[in-house]
């Protein structure tokens, strides 16, 4: 029988021969994060303000805003912010189940048919990594759920909490994860990129104090590549879990 995949006490983490339906779960649940793109382009054509919404210059959380008027010297009109605000309360939960389905030792391997991750002073970091990595995620989640709970006009610090806790903790979660899956699968290196722009746009927007000519996309630059480099992360566990479900079943019947 294979050793508990989170547990370090025998030494030896080992994937399943047949995946555990919650890693394929839990890869759906990381997926399930792009909805917020179709979300957010519905709620932007149905925008009611004086001036047609621009992702260049309009903040993300201006289409949750329940109210009309004007907002911090912008005018805001969102009558579809209950579908923005539940986007991202969605999101954040597909972040959270995602990072308590997927085990520590399917992120050490990238979700690799067969392969194991043995415990030893060398890769010590890794499993540090991934750990971080599964926290970070979850703490990006609650963060964006918190961003839909509290609209940025309701008068309260928590919006801008929720928004600073996606946008640190996703960003370092990709680049963890870049790091680890680096010679484990090509798309190591986007999801490490993902998370290294996400970064550097919100350190620039911590400098700036968001005072640049095109906020929204500065915006954008901390937050799309947090959802993008996540769907990446749930499609590599996805296909390879798949796989290896289907090549078990193909050994299966061989032997029928």
């Amino acid at each position: 029988m294979a050793a508990p995949a989170d547990s370090p006490s025998q030494g030896i983490i080992y994937i399943p021969h047949l995946p555990s339906t919650r890693f394929y779960a839990g890869a759906l649940a990381l997926l399930s994060v792009l909805q917020y793109f179709v979300a957010e382009a519905a709620v932007i054509g149905a925008w009611a303000g004086q001036q047609p919404y621009s992702r260049r210059t309009g903040y993300i959380s201006d289409l949750g805003a329940t109210g009309c008027g004007v907002f911090d010297g912008r005018d805001v009109c969102s009558p579809a912010h209950v579908l923005m605000n539940a986007s991202f309360v969605v999101q954040g939960i597909g972040m959270m189940v995602g990072a308590l389905l997927l085990s520590a030792a399917v992120l050490c391997t990238a979700a690799r048919p067969g392969a194991q991750f043995t415990l030893v002073p060398g890769s010590r970091m890794v499993w540090v990594a991934a750990i971080s990595a599964r926290a970070l995620t979850a703490a990006a989640g609650a963060g964006t759920v918190l961003v839909g709970l509290v609209p940025e006009d309701a008068g309260s610090v928590w919006h801008a909490a929720g928004a600073i806790m996606y946008f640190v903790a996703g960003g370092l979660a990709l680049v963890l994860l870049g790091w680890v899956w680096l010679r484990l699968t090509p798309l190591s290196w986007p999801i490490l990129a993902c998370g290294l722009v996400s970064l550097a746009a919100l350190i620039a927007g911590g400098v700036t104090g968001m005072d640049v000519p095109e906020p929204g996309t500065l915006e954008r630059l901390m937050g799309y590549p947090i959802t993008i480099g996540t769907a990446a992360v749930g499609l590599v566990v996805a296909q390879r879990v798949g796989e290896q479900r289907a090549a078990v079943k193909r050994a299966r019947a061989a032997v029928r």
